[in-house]
Parts: structure tokens; sequence; C-alpha cells
């Protein structure tokens, strides 16, 4: 058999060039594309690997934030309870010391009230007391009760103990103001008479007196002078008798003690 070398020839050459063709316009377009496309995938697989990582860093920066959060909100919440805690303590207190001021203040105010009604009882019955001794003393004798009182009085200043005597007349003469002499009612012009003579008598000098009334005395009469004073009445002897008394219901207070 022979053979076309011409033919064979021509057909390498049209393979070789058909193989040229098709790696020009054919496998070589293909495989850009294909290039192309690996590319854009790896670019897309790293674009994800970089969008996961980010988002995991964002996932672990909000889990931080989200504990630190927890954190600071538990400080604040342990924070105001303290607050609160002591802020009640405190209100606790104030209120403790306002009821313990205000149970003082109504102690006081008690104790004030009492003391003020024992003064107006005291003082009531010092004047229903001098009443009564006055109309009973008019009723049975022919002098009254202001001239009794009166006599009373001189009798005291004849009665008085040498050194207050001499203690007082010193005074009276070195004194550059008037001698005064109170009394619980009003002096006629005899009894300021007797008085300044008994004066006079009993420490021996002319003393300048002035007379005034002061029912607060409650049936007495007071000679003072330059801060000293020589002074009797009724209520001397009336404020004796209720400590007396007062005395005696304190006695009878106090609770006798258990038979055992």
């Amino acid at each position: 058999m022979l053979i076309d070398w011409f033919t064979v020839i021509a057909q390498a050459i049209n393979f070789i060039i058909l193989v040229w063709l098709m790696k020009r316009f054919l496998y070589k377009p293909i495989l850009s594309a294909i290039d192309a496309r690996e590319q854009r995938i790896a670019a897309e697989l790293a674009s994800a690997n970089q969008k996961q990582a980010e988002a995991q860093k964002e996932r672990e920066d909000f889990q931080h934030k989200n504990e630190q959060f927890d954190q600071q909100r538990a400080a604040l919440l342990a924070k105001a309870t303290d607050e609160v805690q002591t802020e009640r303590l405190r209100l606790l207190d104030e209120a403790r010391q306002a009821a313990a001021t205000l149970r003082s203040e109504l102690r006081q105010a008690t104790k004030d009230e009492e003391e003020h009604l024992h003064q107006a009882l005291r003082q009531r019955t010092r004047h229903e007391v001098f009443a009564i001794a006055r109309k009973t003393l008019n009723d049975l004798a022919a002098v009254s009760l202001d001239e009794r009182l009166v006599e009373v009085f001189i009798r005291h200043l004849y009665e008085m103990d040498d050194p207050t005597k001499a203690s007082l007349a010193a005074t009276l003469k070195s004194a550059s103001e008037l001698a005064l002499v109170r009394s619980a009612f009003d002096l006629s012009d005899e009894q300021r008479g007797a008085l300044q003579n008994a004066i006079n008598l009993t420490f021996s000098l002319d003393a300048r007196l002035h007379f005034e009334t002061a029912p607060g005395l409650i049936g007495g009469i007071e000679l003072s002078t330059n801060g000293q004073k020589l002074a009797w009445s009724i209520a001397d002897y009336l404020i004796s008798l209720e400590k007396d008394v007062d005395a005696l219901l304190e006695r009878q207070d106090i609770p006798e003690p258990e038979a055992v």
C-alpha cells in the first residue's frame, strides 16, 4: 500500500492548525474563564472568611460588652442597695431622735404644766387660807387681821438677833435711797407711823421709808434696803405647811415592800 505523503503532511498541517485554532480561540478563553471563576470564588471565600472573622469578633465584642454591662449593673445595684440601706438607717436614726426629742418635750411640757398647776393651786390655797383667816379673826376679835400682822412684824423687829440687827442698821445708815416697806395690804397712816417708830427704835436711827402695797406677799410685811431684807408673812407658814404636806404625801406614795 502506497502512502500519500502529501496527504499525510497536509492532514498533519491541518491538525496542527486545528489544534492551534482550538487552543487560541476555544481552550484559552475557557481556561481564562475558569481561572477568573476560580479567582472570583477564592476572593468570595476570602471575603466570606473575613466577614466571618469580623462577625466572630463583633460577637466576642458584644459578649464582652454584655459581661461588662452585667458587671456594671451588678455594681450599680449593689451601690444603690447600700445607699438605700444607709439612707434607711439614717432616716430611722432621725426618726428615733425626733421621737426621743418629742418624748422629752412632752415630758417637759407635762412637768411644766404640773408645776404651773401646783403653783396656781399653792397661790390659790394661800389666798383662800389668808381670806379665811382674815374673816375668822375679824369675826372673833375686835382688832382686824391687818393690825395683827403689823403687830407681829413689829414684834419680829424687837426680837431680831443682834448680828442681823447690826448688819441691817449699818445698811440703813449708809443707804442713799429710801428703805422700802412692802405690805400685802394698804397701811393706814397710824400703821405706817407705828412701823416708822418701831424701825427707828430698833435700829436707833431716823429711817427714811417708802411704803408700797404688794399683794403677792400674801398677808405679810417686808423691809428691804440695799439688797438686805427683813420679812414676815403668812406665806412663810403656808410654805412650811406645804412642804410638810408634800413630804407626807411622798411617804404615802412609797410602795410598801412585798412580803417574802
